[in-house]
């Protein structure tokens, strides 16, 4: 066990949402934070709860699709409280449709939050992790880095990325010999506000479909149910146990093994159950 008191740890996305949640959970675990968001109001709220709860903090508006931004802030960081323990690679957005329907704006939007953006965060801040002698990278992928999914392709093709790529730099870790633990999370449904976004995002554009707020409706009333409190907790806690692989929740769970189990088979399980969901 690695307990994170007393350690440096930056959070993207922490506005709201699993990041914000994990924001406080490490403050009230004694961590110094490095807080980013590009709503600029959510992160300023997360900032003060967790200044309230006797953390250090770092607040600064970031948008992880900028490299150059990134790895500003990282030197700023560094800088700041010189020497970095973790980073919580933790921004993405929701949306996009099937491949047929999505425009290169949504594959450009979403790869770029929620792939590169953990890229972006990873490579800024890696030099300094190793340095710490300390150092853990934690990504977060999602249920559908497990079990991709009809309707939300570019979702499901970056959060599989953002597996495989933590995967790699896990064995590149270990090969090399560097002080750097490296976690993959998949969340299930935790109760965010990520789908709603993505739907108010489209309703601006004016490409929000009725099989849109259908979807958006499912995921709201039945898939997301896990506070992000608690998610926070499991992700912490798998952190502190060194745990390379961390499930949140059962569905993930349960999810990880049907695909394990049956994978030729789980693409039509799937959309049945969706089919099914949205009857009822």
């Amino acid at each position: 066990m690695s307990s994170v008191t007393g350690k440096v740890a930056v959070v993207t996305g922490a506005g709201s949402g699993i990041g914000r949640q994990l924001a406080l959970e490490l403050a009230r675990r004694g961590a110094r934070l490095a807080v980013s968001d590009v709503d600029e109001a959510g992160l300023a709220a997360t900032a003060d709860r967790a200044r309230a709860l006797g953390a250090e903090v770092l607040a600064a508006r970031l948008d992880v699709a900028d490299r150059a931004a990134v790895l500003a802030h990282a030197a700023a960081v560094a800088d700041h409280f010189g020497v970095v323990h973790q980073v919580y690679n933790n921004a993405g957005v929701a949306g996009g449709g099937t491949v047929l329907d999505s425009d290169w704006e949504d594959y450009d939007r979403i790869l770029g939050i929620n792939l590169f953006g953990v890229l972006h965060g990873t490579k800024a801040f890696l030099p300094y992790l190793v340095a710490s002698g300390d150092g853990h990278v934690v990504n977060i992928s999602s249920l559908n880095g497990i079990m991709a999914q009809a309707s939300i392709n570019a979702y499901s093709a970056s959060k599989f990325a953002v597996r495989g790529f933590t995967e790699a730099l896990r064995s590149e870790m270990l090969q090399a010999g560097h002080p750097v633990q490296v976690t993959v999370v998949h969340p299930g449904g935790v109760k965010t506000n990520i789908a709603t976004a993505a739907i108010e995002r489209d309703r601006e554009r004016g490409v929000l479909t009725p099989e849109d707020e259908r979807r958006a409706r499912l995921y709201n009333d039945k898939l997301l149910r896990m506070p992000p409190e608690q998610a926070a907790r499991t992700i912490v806690a798998g952190v502190e146990a060194g745990r390379p692989r961390i499930l949140v929740g059962n569905d993930a769970k349960v999810v990880d093994l049907l695909v394990r189990l049956l994978p030729r088979a789980y693409p039509r399980l799937a959309v049945a159950f969706q089919r099914r969901a949205q009857r009822a």
